[in-house]
């Protein structure tokens, strides 16, 4: 017979939050839909992750099936209504893919707002979610709400100055961003970042905007030798994400299950998604100066030069906030507010 004491230790490990399934949770698998392919850095260094930390604090009761590359069909600018309408149980994408569709949240991402950090932006956005954007995202469930560090400008010629922006073919991912480029002289070509490869193949642009994270899931290194970026904070531009389950979806899960993806969502989330690119990016830009490409930073005057040039970008987004029901300039001075409170400390 074994003796009771001896019983002590093992019931209070299967007590534990998380080492045991829950009793009567039944076994939940939800389907992830994302737009990058499966060696991109978000993909192993946050979904993947975040998928298994589910699984094993679950103890295999709920588990997050992931399909990159839409795998499960459709374009990157239709997966937010794949959530929405169950097509899919669960997604990451940008608000920015549907432009205009989500006003409130193009803030963070209009130019000479962010941090130069990912962290700070995705905690200061999934803060800035739970305070004013929960009726913008009313037709999903969030899991988090997050923005990526600065991006840099990738292009097939150097890019110094304001001047070197002029007629410039690139890719930008957001309305905003777009905004932004056309001011200092670009010429601003939207598009989902998995096409950017056979565009800069054929000449429909000449380089892009994205984040150094991005850049070897799409072979961008090998495709340009340019590379700038914008020293400090603020930065140029960031994107926003999200990662949204289909409301249904959602409300079925057993409560046990509901428990443990709550504590996997929210700013536990979305720190965790920016550490990706604090993290990876800086490897990446190694990567490619080994490569010997050219990597550019601005100087701080002409830093300055551009910040002037896209200020009537941020006016014409608080200008135009009225006619959408909503008070720009009280959101951006929110965001700044947001930006410096998680920015603190940032290095």
């Amino acid at each position: 017979m074994i003796e009771r004491r001896a019983l002590l230790p093992l019931a209070a490990a299967l007590a534990a939050p998380g080492l045991i399934r829950p009793a009567h949770a039944q076994a939940v698998t939800l389907r992830l839909h994302h737009f990058l392919p499966p060696v991109s850095n978000v993909h192993r260094f946050f979904l993947m992750p975040w998928a298994r930390k589910i699984e094993t604090e679950s103890n295999g009761a709920l588990r997050v099936q992931i399909f990159p590359s839409m795998q499960l069909g459709g374009a990157p600018p239709q997966l937010f209504d794949q959530a929405r309408d169950g097509v899919v149980d669960m997604i990451w994408t940008l608000p920015g893919n549907t432009p205009g569709r989500f006003p409130k949240i193009e803030v963070f991402e209009l130019p000479f707002v962010a941090n130069k950090l990912g962290v700070p932006n995705a905690k200061a956005v999934q803060e800035f979610y739970e305070t004013q954007l929960r009726e913008e995202f009313r037709e999903v469930h969030p899991i988090c709400v997050w923005g990526h560090d600065g991006g840099s400008i990738h292009a097939k010629r150097e890019v110094r100055t304001m001047e070197d922006m002029r007629g410039l073919k690139l890719r930008f991912p957001t309305r905003q961003a777009g905004e932004a480029l056309r001011a200092l002289g670009a010429s601003p070509i939207g598009m989902p970042v998995p096409q950017v490869p056979e565009a800069l193949s054929q000449g429909v642009i000449d380089g892009a905007v994205v984040p150094w994270e991005v850049v070897p899931s799409i072979r961008l290194q090998e495709l340009v030798r340019f590379h700038t970026e914008i020293p400090g904070t603020p930065t140029l531009y960031i994107a926003t994400f999200i990662i949204a389950m289909n409301n249904a979806k959602y409300a079925a899960l057993p409560a046990e299950l509901k428990r443990v993806l709550d504590a996997n969502s929210g700013q536990a989330a979305a720190e965790m998604a920016g550490r990706v690119w604090d993290e990876q990016g800086p490897p990446v830009a190694e990567m490619v100066r080994r490569r010997g490409n050219q990597i550019i930073t601005l100087s701080e005057a002409e830093k300055a030069r551009w910040v002037t040039a896209t200020q009537p970008v941020v006016d014409a987004w608080v200008a135009g906030s009225a006619a959408r029901g909503f008070d720009g300039a009280a959101l951006l001075a929110d965001a700044r507010r947001l930006v410096a409170k998680y920015g603190t400390g940032a290095a």
